[in-house]
């Protein structure tokens, strides 16, 4: 990881929180989760909230993840 720049799972994590927050406190939402397996074993991750957000996971960031 590029020290100062947060990897990809946490962006994506941040994310999907602040989506989930501003959804229930508008009082009616839709959210949607994808996951799929792309080149390198890595991870596509589409949080669909309104607008659609995509994030490139690397396949080493979920094995330092707990």
């Amino acid at each position: 990881m590029i020290e100062g720049k947060k990897n990809q799972l946490i962006r994506a994590l941040e994310k999907l929180d602040c989506e989930l927050r501003d959804g229930l406190r508008h009082g009616f939402f839709e959210l949607s989760v994808t996951s799929e397996v792309i080149k390198g074993g890595n991870r596509r991750l589409t949080i669909r909230a309104g607008k659609s957000h995509q994030f490139v996971i690397a396949e080493e960031e979920l094995k330092t993840t707990s």
